[in-house]
């Protein structure tokens, strides 16, 4: 008995699962390096965030143009210019950005996790335990940053960068794995089976 993996839909779902797979792969390998390297995985990722800001910028620069006779042509063009500026900045000058943004990284650390604690202690709710600890954690690791910045920027951006790169892959894969597992289990229906051998 022919089973699902034999069909040509079977093989097509099996290679788009393999596909995902190695995808989540080589994201767990830029990942892995990454975290070896977090300096220039911060440099990188700032680079490549200034690029795309001058990319969306031009982008919406070309919409704005072509817009010409509508109300939102100024805002188009005006925030086409601002993402313009701000990939400029950043690709120049990618450590400051990178001080920059983990300051911003880090009072969002402290205020959604004082904001948490406040928030479980106040309404005490079925999750109190669970709130209360990430409140906590939020809390510390905000002080965390705080305390070795600017010299903890030219690595805590690029680990939070690699640590999602490295979930992510993981995600992939076991998708990926998991996928071509319920493709060889699933059956096909009778009747189809019946149609293939008539």
């Amino acid at each position: 008995m022919a089973g699902p993996a034999s069909t040509p839909e079977g093989r097509k779902l099996r290679r788009g699962f393999g596909r995902l797979a190695f995808l989540g792969a080589v994201l767990v390998l830029g990942g892995v390096v990454g975290l070896v390297h977090t300096g220039v995985a911060t440099l990188t990722s700032m680079i490549l965030f200034g690029w795309l800001l001058l990319v969306g910028g031009l982008v919406g620069l070309l919409q704005a143009v072509q817009s010409r006779g509508s109300n939102f042509f100024w805002l188009g063009v005006v925030v086409a210019a601002l993402n313009l500026a701000a990939g400029i900045v950043v690709i120049r000058n990618p450590v400051g950005t990178a001080e920059a943004l983990t300051m911003f990284a880090a009072l969002l650390f402290l205020t959604g996790g004082a904001f948490r604690l406040v928030g479980s202690v106040v309404v005490r709710g079925p999750q109190f335990g669970w709130t209360l600890v990430q409140g906590a954690f939020g809390v510390l690791l905000g002080l965390l940053v705080l305390f070795d910045w600017p010299h903890g920027s030219l690595y805590v951006l690029g680990c939070f960068f690699s640590l999602a790169l490295l979930f992510d892959g993981l995600g992939l894969i076991a998708i990926g794995m998991g996928g071509r597992q319920m493709v060889d289990l699933v059956a096909p229906p009778p009747e189809d089976q019946e149609q293939s051998h008539n």
